[in-house]
């Protein structure tokens, strides 16, 4: 399953990159993240892998980020990893005018363990997309008022 999403900000791309590439401020835009911990290579660099912790409901949630691109604003990539399946996601920045930043993200699933996130993927494949655009909008209202 592959799909992309975008939005634009009204932000100087200087600005968005800054915040986007600080992994502190997940916490402002990815409902549920709770917790980064680096794990290998050099923090924040191509072949860096990390564990990212996020809560949803009573679920603990954890992924293992691999950072496959990192040449910001041009491109930042990762590699996903949860036990029911696996993605990877291609973030760009542009800038189409003076003070507006677009930014935009590939996604494309590549693997999905067990029935269940099967079936999910199978009847209900824009509830995934839905929860990408969501993290992009609230990037959006998080950039402006910062």
């Amino acid at each position: 399953m592959k799909f992309s999403c975008f939005v634009d900000i009204n932000a100087p791309i200087e600005k968005v990159i800054e915040l986007f590439d600080n992994v502190d401020n997940l916490k402002e835009w990815q409902d549920g993240f709770q917790s980064y911990e680096h794990l290998e290579g050099e923090a924040g660099q191509p072949g860096a892998k990390s564990r990212l912790f996020y809560v949803q409901g009573k679920r603990r949630i954890e992924l293992i980020e691999t950072i496959i691109v990192k040449n910001l604003p041009e491109e930042f990539s990762g590699k996903y990893e949860h036990t029911h399946m696996e993605n990877t996601m291609a973030n760009r920045f542009s800038s189409p005018e003076p003070g507006i930043t677009r930014y935009e993200t590939e996604i494309e699933y590549t693997r999905f363990i067990g029935f269940m996130p099967k079936l999910m993927a199978f009847l209900f494949p824009s509830m995934f997309k839905k929860q990408v655009q969501k993290w992009l909008d609230q990037f959006k209202i998080f950039v402006e008022k910062s």
